[in-house]
């Protein structure tokens, strides 16, 4: 049966301008079981002519038939898949895998096959054949713990795995002694004899082509003369594959295919530890960069939005309407038309809105023994103002509810005032006056520094506002109620005298005075001095209101806007204006906030440089890679390997490097938070994001900095690759 057969072969060779003629028209035919020498001096040809009988280099003109099969109209992955199935090697150098021992060494071409073996089948065939060619005890020794002989050995093993139709071996005798020569020629003898393996040994040494049934002498690229010995009988035409061992497909092949792919990939990194920890370095750093960097501008924005919250950036505050006489205007916070009730309202009706507060305010001068001081703010207020300013105390309480239902003379300072009028003494428990009124300290306020407008606001009394209004302002209901009738009685057509009066009486026609409707009949001057009206109306100069969040903010607005045109009857379909004001801090908060994601953004921007160097950094060693193991690549493409198979080998080792760099600089990233947070006492935040896609971010980078070396390795023509030194 032919298993070889050439017809009219050539090859020739451009260099530059100049073709170089090496095979000029070789016919041949090879048998199965055949033991065959091809014999030349250097430069004969016979090389050659092994690479294209091998399939490892293209003839320029002619057929060849491998098993009845054209192979010349095949393309490189069908080549790949031919050398694989029925072509085996033996190098004249070994061409073992450095670092690795002889059983991976000779596992490595089932890597490639069709018909994956499971881990335990392949170790266990690769071991027969090693204690086959006498090598049992030498399974773990890597090519460095092994004579030449014993390396050869361990080729011929690797070439047989597959089961081939055909052995190649390229001078295997031309690097050993002749004792260890003599072995392997031995070794071919009883594989062709015994095992029925057809060898097609490539020689320049008269003694070894001897060993040979069959010589065929090759002489300045031509075939010059034959000499022909018979074919024993008892060559047998049988593989080495076990029964249903090397022809198994196993349903799982693509796992298994990925599970031989990673290991490869993993068995290449392996054998340099250091180099492969330097690559990951870069990756490490600048997923540790990205995370460490988004953590701690994370928690500085966190800390910058609390820092805007609690210096009132999520308060809004809502002012009376504005007051007119005689068509002039008496300006914004002029009309008293806010009372404590609303501020109930708001804080009880607004889902958006975490509290509400009246404010009454008071500008005098506070004083302590011999000491005293005019604080920026003087405010009356109820137990919840701490609360929606997001205020704590440092020292004693706040005063309650019940101080404001009963006025109660009692008062909580702030820290400028503390160091003005006590003088590093304690306040709690003394007494301050506020315009002749004694105040006792229950409290004191932590500090906060100054507002948006640079106002300090430690520099503040707090009181229940009963007690400001009632107590220091001078503010009584009686003189409540003449203002508001003062108002009312500008806009009515009775008589200046009327007018006059009105204004020295007690007296209330309206609830709001801000509005033309009138609740009541109205009563002339002298009604109302006889009959003077219960007062149901006590105003404050604003109310604090404290937004959920500072997304929150336009729906709390909405909602006090409309408490308060019911409260106040006010109907704007009707032509009816606001009788209040509300205004909010959205538009610095909106600064303030973008600059810390814009600091945030600068930062992620700066480690993710540190990223795409750590990825330049693995192109760079993938290339070096490429380059030092050229003569591998070269080797994988000759026992099988397809051009995807060498892509998606360097690139499982690039993602392999970004992968673990990834998990490390996670861990590293995590551990840079926490010392910053612990040592330098900076604030952090976690942020999931950022870990995922600062690992999802490293994987890419593998991908991409990886493919231009990884179809570098691929697109290696294998008899290049070889001679690659």
């Amino acid at each position: 049966m032919k298993l070889i057969e050439l017809c009219d072969v050539h090859k020739t060779y451009n260099l530059g301008e100049i073709d170089v003629p090496v095979l000029k028209g070789i016919s041949l035919t090879v048998a199965q079981g055949e033991f065959v020498a091809l014999m030349g001096s250097s430069g004969s040809g016979k090389t050659t002519l092994m690479n294209i009988l091998g399939c490892l280099d293209r003839p320029t003109s002619g057929e060849y038939w491998l098993e009845g099969q054209d192979v010349t109209a095949l393309d490189a992955d069908a080549w790949a898949q031919l050398r694989n199935q029925k072509i085996g090697f033996v190098f004249q150098t070994f061409n073992l895998l450095p670092r690795t021992s002889a059983l991976d060494n000779v596992i490595m071409p089932l890597s490639y096959t069709a018909a994956h073996l499971s881990d335990q089948e392949a170790r266990r065939w690769a071991q027969d054949l090693l204690e086959r060619v006498g090598l049992a005890g030498r399974l773990d020794h890597e090519p460095s713990q092994l004579s030449g002989g014993q390396q050869q050995r361990v080729a011929i093993a690797r070439a047989l795995i597959n089961n081939p139709s055909i052995l190649f071996a390229d001078e295997p005798t031309g690097n050993l002694d002749s004792h260890t020569s003599q072995e392997v020629l031995e070794l071919f003898r009883r594989l062709n004899e015994e095992e029925g393996v057809t060898i097609i040994l490539v020689t320049h040494d008269e003694d070894v082509a001897r060993c040979a049934k069959r010589i065929v002498r090759i002489s300045d690229g031509v075939i010059a003369a034959e000499e022909r010995q018979p074919l024993p009988a008892e060559a047998l035409a049988a593989g080495l594959a076990p029964s249903g061992t090397a022809a198994k497909v196993h349903h799982g092949w693509a796992w298994l295919r990925l599970r031989w792919m990673m290991r490869t990939a993993f068995n290449g990194l392996r054998r340099n530890y250091l180099r492969a920890g330097l690559t990951t370095l870069g990756i490490i750093i600048g997923v540790a960069a990205v995370i460490a960097m988004m953590e701690i501008g994370r928690g500085s924005s966190s800390a910058i939005q609390q820092t805007i919250s609690s210096m009132g950036a999520n308060v809004l505050l809502v002012l009376p309407g504005t007051a007119s006489s005689g068509g002039v205007s008496f300006g914004g916070g002029s009309a008293m038309t806010l009372t404590p009730q609303d501020a109930d309202a708001i804080a009880r009706e607004c889902p958006d809105v975490r509290g509400a507060v009246p404010i009454v305010r008071a500008r005098t001068q506070v004083v302590y023994g011999n000491r005293n001081w005019v604080p920026v703010f003087i405010h009356g207020t109820s137990p919840g103002f701490i609360d929606v300013r997001e205020w704590g105390l440092s020292e004693g309480e706040m005063f309650t509810k019940r101080d404001v239902r009963n006025a109660s003379k009692v008062c909580v300072l702030g820290q400028r005032l503390v160091r003005e009028l006590f003088d590093g003494e304690s306040p709690v428990g003394k007494e301050v006056r506020v315009k002749n009124v004694s105040f006792k300290v229950v409290g004191v306020l932590s500090a906060k520094g100054a507002n948006m407008m640079g106002m300090d606001q430690d520099d503040v009394l707090i009181a229940p506002w009963t007690t400001i209004k009632f107590r220091v302002t001078g503010t009584s209901a009686q003189t409540t109620t003449q203002s508001t009738s003062a108002s009312s009685s500008s806009t009515s057509s009775s008589s200046s005298s009327s007018s006059s009066t009105s204004q020295t009486v007690n007296t209330l026609s309206q609830l709001y005075p801000s509005t033309d409707k009138k609740l009541y009949p109205e009563q002339s001057a002298t009604q109302q001095a006889d009959t003077p009206l219960p007062v149901r109306f006590i105003n404050v100069d604003q109310i604090l209101a404290a937004a959920r969040s500072n997304s929150a903010i336009p729906e709390a607005v909405k909602e006090i806007t409309g408490i308060l045109r019911e409260r106040h009857r006010i109907n704007p379909a009707e032509g009816d204006q606001d009788d209040f004001n509300i205004r909010d801090m959205t538009e610095m908060t909106r600064a303030l906030s973008s600059t810390a994601s814009t600091m945030t953004k600068l930062l992620l921007f700066v480690a993710l440089i540190s990223l795409l160097v750590g990825g330049v950094g693995i192109m760079n060693i993938m290339l070096v890679s490429v380059t030092e193991r050229t003569r591998e690549i070269g080797l994988r493409m000759a026992v099988g390997a397809w051009a995807r198979d060498i892509l998606q080998q360097f690139l499982a080792e690039s993602v392999i490097l970004c992968f673990c760099g990834g998990v490390a600089g996670i861990i590293f990233g995590r551990a840079i938070s926490f010392l910053v947070r612990t040592l330098l006492h900076w604030p952090t935040e976690l942020s999931l994001g950022a870990i995922i896609a600062a690992f999802a971010v490293s994987v890419s980078v593998g991908i991409i900095f990886g493919y231009y070396p990884a179809w570098k390795a691929a697109h290696l023509d294998p008899i290049i690759a070889l001679r690659y030194e």
